[in-house]
């Protein structure tokens, strides 16, 4: 019988991590019935960490941050556990203030205070430790508004408190500390490794993606988050500052740790275990390309399944032709699949059975030629 661990990240803006394993699951049980399918939807820190943790503890609750209709943003509560007595709470920036929820129309607006409101919620319910999803951002606000909505106040010249967003952080001149919350153990993960400014800091590299595309406004935002940080205390040039425009850094203000999101997600839904015996692993993401390797979901996988010498196979929406292919057994473009990137976006579960599919048919043709 053949096993697959089947444990793609989320297509972004597409199709969640968890729709994505269940299509290229189901494609590959249509070629072969028999087959054991072990699927581990993954994340990164970014998009879908929530559902992933979601669907590897059932056990888990919802915790809406509005009146609870469909599609309100929520914070997950774990259970207690001895080292977490009153439980955990696991918050994902990008389901309460991401890119895919706020869009890119006003880059200078966009700012992190509702992703700070979300981590008091989970305090005033008394967790004992924070788990923190920070990928998929909006904002380039150096983290000022996750700050302030936990106590700090952030003030310009005549000591009004600033403007949200990093049209704020432009005016910033003097940072207040004093009434800060206090954060239990607080896990932060993260898909990225960036400092906080710089060449690779969050405004010049992620800047453009949330619509920032004036090098000179980049410039500005990046020279303000550098006041910010000094002011804070915080060094520009740790790594992981710069992720989420800068609420990497902002939280290590509070004393967060910093960790690589898709290994802290590996363990948590036992995806090395899996691994133990398998034929092959499949994974992928919406654009595999150059960054992918560095702290992604999918690279991850690849890197801790051919650890246990387990064959790799990938699927992606797109491919760049700057990625890193050389470790794979097999790769499936949705895009080239489709014979469109319009149409493999437009139905991307369809795709994704398909190439569930294609991957199954060649084991299986390999397998009797060599049979």
């Amino acid at each position: 019988m053949t096993r697959v661990v089947v444990a793609p990240d989320s297509l972004k803006g597409t199709i969640s991590a968890v729709a994505a394993a269940a299509a290229l699951a189901d494609g590959w049980a249509s070629v072969e019935p028999g087959a054991r399918l072990l699927l581990r939807p993954m994340a990164d820190g970014g998009e879908g960490t929530v559902a992933a943790f979601a669907a590897a503890r059932p056990e888990a609750v919802r915790m809406p941050l509005g009146d609870g209709g469909h599609g309100d943003p929520y914070w997950l509560l774990l259970p207690p556990a001895p080292d977490a007595p009153r439980g955990t709470a696991v918050i994902e920036l990008a389901v309460i203030c991401g890119i895919e929820r706020v869009g890119t129309g006003r880059p200078l607006d966009a700012g992190s205070e509702a992703f700070g409101a979300a981590i008091a919620a989970a305090l005033g319910h008394g967790v004992s430790r924070l788990v923190l999803g920070i990928g998929s951002s909006a904002s380039t606000d150096g983290g000022a508004g996750a700050l302030t909505a936990l106590g700090a106040r952030l003030l310009d010249g005549a000591g009004v408190p600033i403007a949200a967003g990093a049209r704020g952080l432009l005016d910033l001149e003097r940072v207040d500390l004093g009434g800060l919350r206090k954060l239990p153990e607080t896990l932060v993960l993260t898909d990225v490794s960036n400092p906080l400014t710089g060449p690779r800091g969050a405004a010049e590299v992620f800047g453009p993606q949330k619509g920032l595309v004036d090098p000179a406004v980049r410039a500005r935002v990046d020279a303000a988050m550098g006041r910010f940080a000094a002011l804070c205390g915080l060094d520009p040039a740790t790594p992981g500052a710069g992720a989420a425009g800068g609420v990497g850094g902002a939280l290590t203000v509070l004393g967060a740790k910093l960790l690589p999101g898709a290994a802290e997600v590996a363990e948590l839904i036992g995806l090395a275990d899996a691994l133990s015996g398998a034929d092959l692993v499949i994974t992928g993401e919406g654009a595999f390309d150059g960054q992918s390797a560095d702290g992604k979901a999918p690279g991850y996988v690849a890197e801790l399944a051919r650890s246990a010498g387990v064959p790799v196979a990938l699927v992606a929406g797109r491919i760049a032709t700057d990625a890193p292919l050389s470790g794979f057994a097999s790769i499936v473009s949705l895009t080239e699949l489709a014979g469109s990137a319009e149409r493999s976006l437009a139905e991307p579960a369809r795709w994704l059975r398909a190439a569930g599919a294609d991957l199954a048919a060649c084991r299986h043709a390999l397998r009797g030629a060599r049979d």
